[in-house]
């Protein structure tokens, strides 16, 4: 029997949805799922110069798109609202009181440049830069001094001397981390919105999250967060950092390496089941490797089988997936698919019998491009390679192809036997020239269901061209 799981996501509106923090939204989503409890979305808007409204809501969108529905969240409310974070000042402000009062927390008064000199001035020595103590020890009346010259304060939180931060990390094991090494840090920034540090960690707990799912860039944040935790009699929730989602090159996935969102491979066209049974096997060794639907996702998933170590993001593994996916697709959802992309067709085209001629052989929409000019619009101009196999097969091949046809009545089996016998050409030097003359392209769809639909006055015309 799993224990209860409560999970979370949390991002911030300053970009769009990364491919990387998906995974973790999915890997988080899947365990609440799994396990019975509750998946909760939070926003982190707490960045005032970079977090938009249209990038909260485009999070939105494309969570939902993905199918990753949360039970909290800004939308749809829940007992542990409010969900933005910039929507709960006050209860910072009071745990920021309260930590100064207890004297866990202090306000600083350096300055970025009194900050860049001491990080200067220890790098010099051979130390590693922290913050110095400058504030720690501050007297009222030096306090007031700083504040009567219009200085504004952060607040930063009092590290304990000598003391070890301790956490087994789901994902990375045993974890141990001395006080020495971290310095005090800010919880508060001199424009009273709380940092990172301070804010993701209150929330979690408040918010009854018991398993944190997220990169391992965060690993290193997490004692802190303890600590903060610890001082105010805070519940600890269980923390699990994965390896980070890269580039083939090897590097942190970016926009350098080309579509690095979810708006960006949605907009492409890609599907949702697609994306889903990629970023599952991303850094998640599940018992079976097949594809398989959203809903039987979290039946398989095994968060006790998730990678340390980075993983490669591989386009051509997501086209892989992309194919199962239109392979299971209903034809109707594949009609639906494909419909933005091509243009309207004509009232006689067979719109199912189109469907499930192109859906084996496209990847993305814009693939069945060249199909629709196939049966309803005009061929591309043929490039050298293919006008030199058109040429080749000769005029009078062609003219015998225009009769076979007539005489054939478009039946794809009875002109090509009659074709045969009259120019003696067979495989290639029969087919490749027919393919290319009636659609333009050297490989697709078989020709016999292609010419079905084909009305016969089109198909007459291409072939009457090279005659």
């Amino acid at each position: 029997m799993l224990s209860t799981v409560n999970t979370r996501f949390a991002p911030s509106p300053t970009g769009s949805l990364h491919l990387g923090n998906a995974r973790t939204a999915f890997f988080s989503y899947l365990w609440a799922r799994k396990a019975g409890g509750r998946f909760v979305l939070r926003i982190e808007d707490t960045d005032v110069e970079r977090s938009q409204d249209r990038f909260r809501v485009e999070l939105l969108s494309d969570l939902k798109w993905l199918g990753l529905d949360w039970d909290e969240g800004p939308d749809i409310g829940g007992p542990a609202a409010p969900y933005l974070q910039s929507q709960r000042s006050e209860l910072y402000r009071a745990l920021f009181h309260r930590l100064e009062s207890e004297q866990r927390a202090y306000p600083c008064y350096c300055t970025p440049e009194d900050l860049e000199l001491s990080r200067k001035l220890q790098r010099m020595a051979g130390q590693p830069p922290r913050y110095a103590g400058t504030c720690r020890h501050l007297s009222a009346a030096q306090r007031s001094e700083h504040e009567s010259r219009g200085l504004r304060a952060t607040l930063r939180f009092k590290v304990p001397d000598d003391a070890l931060v301790e956490f087994t990390d789901l994902v990375h094991g045993a974890q141990r981390f001395a006080s020495a090494d971290i310095g005090d840090f800010i919880v508060r920034r001199e424009d009273g919105t709380p940092s990172f540090f301070f804010c993701n960690a209150v929330d979690d707990a408040v918010m009854g999250i018991t398993h944190v799912l997220r990169g391992d860039d965060h690993l290193t944040n997490t004692p802190r967060q303890l600590m903060v935790l610890d001082a105010l009699g805070l519940r600890r929730p269980q923390y699990g950092h994965v390896g980070l989602l890269m580039g083939a090159d090897g590097t942190p996935l970016s926009k350098r390496h080309g579509s690095t969102s979810v708006r960006d491979f949605r907009e492409r066209g890609f599907l949702p089941e697609a994306v889903l049974n990629h970023l599952f096997h991303l850094g998640h060794t599940s018992d079976v490797d097949s594809w398989l639907r959203r809903e039987a996702m979290p039946g398989h998933f095994r968060p006790d089988h998730l990678g340390r170590a980075s993983t490669r993001f591989d386009e051509s593994q997501l086209v892989h997936w992309q194919k199962e996916s239109l392979q299971r697709a209903s034809t109707l959802q594949v009609r639906e698919w494909l419909a933005p992309s091509l243009p309207a067709p004509p009232a006689h085209l067979d719109l199912d019998a189109f469907v499930e001629l192109v859906r084996h052989n496209v990847v993305l929409p814009a693939d069945a491009a060249p199909w629709a000019a196939a049966l309803y619009g005009q061929i591309a101009p043929l490039d050298d390679a293919a006008r030199s196999v058109v040429d080749g097969a000769g005029s009078a091949f062609f003219s015998a192809a225009l009769e076979a046809y007539d005489q054939s009545n478009g039946d794809w089996k009875t002109m090509t036997k009659s074709l045969k016998q009259a120019t003696g050409k067979s495989g290639v030097s029969l087919f490749m020239p027919l393919r290319l003359a009636l659609t333009g392209q050297s490989h697709g769809p078989e020709l016999a269901p292609l010419l079905r639909l084909m009305p016969q006055a089109l198909a007459r015309a291409r072939l009457q061209s090279h005659a």
